[in-house]
């Protein structure tokens, strides 16, 4: 388990966030919260309302890329640090901009025949109502099991990882369901989807990333860590700076909008963000997108929030209705309380101290 993170260094925000409609005393809300040991492992906290800082945090700790310890780390605004499954977001985003690009195939296309190289698995008619809308709603229907460890070997990712050849591995998995009526949470449904964009762009994933997303937003400096078998992992595999992942944030918010330029069409985004089916976690489920309530007390009530989550406690919050992107890095991996401190930032820190609605 990770050591706890050593404090947290703040940058001085507070007379922006008050103009902008949040309490003056939220960075040391934070750090409060961080000295009474309720917040916990937090590598960097990035928030902003209206494309303008309102709290800025880091911190010093271990950390990990992909499972590989790197050591203490002092955190900045120009470390990477792994997104892990917010990359399923990502993927999500450059998959919208192929699509309209009418590089890859339509959302009701069979996967089977986007990989005509399993002839038999394609012979079976239940295997062929799989299609590419259920990979990026995670309701393949097939079995997998990511609820262990992921250091268990029986985890469906490292399954995966392990298999000669991935796509099969993951192509042939059991029928356990009916496609689309029941979501399970799934690497394999992900590593299908940036293997098909690889194939339709004729490009790896990093480099279609740096030309269609990354480059129209100034992002330069990015890492994807690749598997066993040198594929980027489209699951988990893409390491950010946090502001550079609150720019992806503010876009989206932006419906896709960055200085004037569509990046991502605004179709896309809005049936990424549409609820389109129950997850085991509480929140409902778009396309890689999570899609939740939060009470905000300055807006009168419970108000919608879509989210990019991963392993760890990394988040991605966005809350359009108050106008508020929201990033947070953290070292609790493998760890199912890990969501515990992020969830009571984004609640009881972020979203508790905004005190004006416009």
């Amino acid at each position: 388990m990770p050591l706890p993170v050593t404090g947290l260094s703040l940058s001085p925000h507070a007379l922006q966030a008050e103009t902008l409609g949040f309490d003056p005393m939220i960075g040391r809300k934070l750090c409060a919260g961080v000295d009474k040991g309720q917040l916990t492992d937090l590598h960097a906290v990035l928030a902003e309302r209206h494309g303008e800082i309102v709290l800025e945090s880091y911190g010093t700790g271990p950390d990990e890329c992909l499972g590989r310890p790197i050591g203490e780390v002092h955190f900045d605004a120009g470390t990477l640090h792994d997104l892990r499954s917010i990359t399923k977001s990502i993927v999500s985003l450059l998959y919208g901009i192929a699509l309209q690009r009418e590089l890859v195939p339509r959302l009701d296309t069979p996967l089977l025949d986007l990989f005509p190289e399993y002839v038999a698995l394609a012979s079976d008619p239940e295997r062929k109502l799989r299609t590419v809308e259920h990979a990026l709603t995670m309701t393949l229907g097939m079995e997998w099991d990511e609820d262990r460890p992921y250091s268990d070997p029986l985890n469906g990712e490292v399954l995966m990882e392990l298999a000669p050849d991935r796509f099969r591995y993951i192509l042939e998995r059991p029928l356990v369901e009916e496609p689309g009526t029941r979501w399970i949470y799934s690497a394999g449904a992900t590593t299908l989807i940036g293997e098909i964009l690889q194939r339709g762009t004729g490009r790896s994933l990093p480099d279609f990333a740096r030309e269609a997303l990354f480059g129209p937003l100034g992002i330069s400096r990015f890492e994807w860590t690749a598997g066993r078998d040198g594929a980027p992992s489209a699951a988990s595999g893409l390491r950010l700076t946090a502001p550079d992942l609150l720019k992806i944030g503010r876009m989206v918010l932006d419906n896709g909008l960055w200085h004037g330029h569509q990046v991502v069409p605004e179709a896309w985004l809005l049936a990424s963000l549409r609820p389109v089916i129950a997850t085991s976690e509480g929140p409902d489920y778009g396309y890689y997108w999570l899609c939740g309530r939060s009470q905000v007390p300055a807006l009168g009530g419970a108000a919608e929030w879509f989210g990019g989550f991963g392993n760890g406690g990394q988040r991605l919050w966005l809350c359009p209705r108050a106008d508020i992107a929201t990033v947070i890095f953290a070292g609790k991996y493998d760890d199912r309380s890990s969501r515990i401190s992020s969830e009571r930032v984004w609640n009881d820190v972020i979203l508790a101290s905004l005190e004006k609605a416009g």
